[in-house]
């Protein structure tokens, strides 16, 4: 059985936005691809997948890194939760209707982790019970504003482990209470 993990970046204060928290660096990357590179697959809410479909193209500016974590993540299976969006690109499926029963289907009929993205999607999924963990990469800035990464009541949860991911990022690891 598959083990659905919801994994962020965020700030201090738990907002999360790529834009703001910024490039990752070297050392965060080389994580982040590591990471990937591990998944059985990933689950997005329509945002977050829109904003992941970065990596379907093939942009001239990328360096070596950017190519291979775009082939990393192309080579992995993606479920997109929506009603708004009518398709998805490559290797991707759309969820469009009783996502509970999708959820729990693909952690029955996988093995390995899979990844969770969207902080609105992971309050629902929280509220169904299905997520097994959470990953907090905390980044040491202030936003003071933004995507809360807890964008409903907070569950209780019980931590388990705590890392030095690089330079300034630590990841606190978290399970159900």
């Amino acid at each position: 059985m598959a083990k659905l993990v919801y994994g962020l970046n965020q700030s201090l204060d738990g907002y999360v936005d790529h834009l703001e928290i910024g490039r990752p660096s070297p050392a965060l990357s080389r994580h982040f691809m590591e990471h990937v590179r591990d998944l059985t697959g990933m689950v997005y809410g329509s945002r977050t997948y829109e904003i992941m479909r970065y990596w379907d193209e093939d942009l001239p500016d990328w360096d070596a890194g950017d190519h291979d974590f775009a082939a990393i993540w192309q080579s992995k299976p993606k479920w997109v939760v929506s009603r708004s969006l009518k398709s998805v690109g490559p290797n991707a499926t759309l969820v469009e209707d009783d996502v509970e029963a999708a959820i729990r289907g693909l952690k029955a009929q996988h093995d390995g982790e899979i990844s969770v993205a969207g902080p609105d999607l992971a309050v629902s999924l929280t509220n169904l019970c299905l997520i097994d963990e959470y990953r907090l990469y905390l980044h040491p800035i202030v936003l003071g504003r933004g995507t809360p990464y807890f964008s409903g009541p907070q569950p209780p949860l019980r931590l388990v482990a705590n890392d030095l991911i690089a330079e300034n990022v630590i990841r606190l690891t978290y399970v159900p209470a």
